[in-house]
């Protein structure tokens, strides 16, 4: 049975020509990109009586297409003269490399791949947003039910960044998610961000231990305002379509507000100064961790829980630690079973790491403008699924600032991403420019 030598050969002269070819094999390292007949070339063994120079001719060399014919013609005879098989009579040219059939199957298959891939990523952008909007979901009606029977939110804020410090131990024990060099200056960038989440984080739980997850949720819609205010006094610019999409925003949540049966001002100004600690987060984050943008988005949460349960807990055993034993009794004595609260109390700690867990997951795999898109909707998940399961009252005004307000929020995002994509060509084109006055 012949077989295919993949050695390499030393280069073969023809004789009666002025051109030297020499010995290519790449055509031999793709079998893929030859028919059956030139599988079936191989390297003849040494003939007893033959000449020296029938050695040197190892293997079959294709000529490609273009070459001179008559060298082609000339290197066939030579191999007839050689005493090697009349395999090698036959014209091996790259245009016949490649069956027609084989070709033309070429745009099917690529299209089809192209295709398997398309639905692999939209079916897994389904699934990261899928959880994302499941777990804050879950997270919104667990945190508030112990809040309806344990009303102590700067005790359960610090239980959710410890569940989520011991979920993150987990993962870098176990080799799950690699673990971040730490060094001395990260923690120091580290700092500010966690101090402003945790102020964004304990507000937020302040706000829904006294009105509706509902109102909290359209209060906190109104986070475009303050970045755009804060960052303003920090020197940035924005256009007027920006500054007038946030008008809506203002307008939506004020109407909520006043209509709002639940409202209560603890309410309000913890989901305003929730709003204002996630905003100075984001800001602070861009400017003092510029150095460390190998750590991924999952690693950068985690050691900010980490350093934010630091910051919080001695807080709270001041605040309200002198109340919890007291407010523990009275829970268990209205739940009627302690496993009950207990269950209620973790499943709010986890679904509370695994919702920013899942965002992140989900800013890792979109674009900023989708994300935006999808953490709008978000809210309104969240708002109806809230409504539905503690039944709060809804009036019409209400329901209609809420979504004054969450159109705001999303004209927001369009607006802002219309402007980035202006910055991003403005610069390309001024970099264009420069490249070709230098040219």
């Amino acid at each position: 049975m012949p077989t295919l030598n993949l050695l390499p050969s030393p280069p073969v002269t023809f004789s009666k020509s002025d051109h030297h070819y020499s010995t290519n094999n790449s055509f031999l390292r793709q079998p893929y990109l030859l028919n059956r007949s030139q599988q079936l070339a191989h390297c003849p063994l040494p003939l007893p009586g033959s000449s020296s120079k029938a050695f040197e001719l190892r293997c079959i060399h294709v000529i490609p297409s273009g070459f001179p014919s008559k060298a082609t013609s000339q290197s066939l005879s030579s191999a007839v003269k050689l005493g090697l098989p009349r395999i090698y009579e036959y014209p091996l040219r790259l245009s016949s490399q490649i069956p027609k059939s084989a070709a033309s199957d070429l745009p099917q298959e690529a299209s089809s791949l192209d295709s398997t891939d398309s639905n692999k990523k939209t079916l897994k952008l389904a699934l990261v947003f899928g959880l994302w909007y499941f777990h804050n979901i879950v997270f919104n009606i667990y945190n508030k039910k112990v809040l309806n029977i344990f009303p102590f939110p700067w005790l359960l804020a610090s239980f959710q960044l410890f569940v989520g410090s011991v979920w993150m131990f987990f993962l870098w024990f176990f080799k799950l998610q690699p673990c971040p060099k730490i060094s001395k200056p990260f923690i120091i960038a580290l700092l500010g961000p966690a101090l402003f989440h945790t102020i964004g984080h304990i507000s937020a739980c302040v706000s829904f231990s006294k009105v509706a997850v509902s109102f909290t949720h359209v209060i906190k819609s109104s986070e475009p305002v303050f970045s755009v205010i804060f960052s303003t006094f920090l020197g940035d610019t924005y256009p007027l379509t920006v500054w007038l999409s946030i008008l809506p925003i203002v307008l939506g949540c004020s109407l909520a507000a006043i209509t709002e049966v639940s409202f209560n001002f603890q309410g309000l100004w913890g989901a305003l100064i929730s709003n204002i600690g996630f905003v100075l987060r984001n800001i602070y984050s861009k400017k003092s961790l510029q150095s460390f943008k190998e750590v991924d988005g999952l690693n950068l949460y985690g050691w900010i829980s980490i350093i934010s349960l630091i910051y919080l807990f001695p807080v709270a055993v001041f605040v309200e630690g002198s109340q919890w034993i007291q407010g523990y009794h009275r829970a268990i004595e209205a739940i009627g079973k302690p496993m009950t609260f207990y269950i209620w109390v973790l499943i709010s700690g986890v679904f509370y790491h695994l919702y920013n867990q899942s965002s992140y997951q989900a800013l890792d795999e979109i674009s900023p403008l989708t994300f935006s898109v999808g953490n709008t909707m978000k809210r309104v998940v969240v708002i109806v699924s809230t409504v539905l399961v503690f039944r709060n009252p809804v009036r019409p005004l209400n329901a209609l600032g809420s979504a004054i307000a969450i159109l705001g929020t999303f004209l927001y995002s369009q607006a802002t991403a219309a402007e980035k994509a202006k910055k991003k060509s403005r610069i390309s084109r001024s970099h264009g420019g420069r490249s070709w006055r230098k040219n």
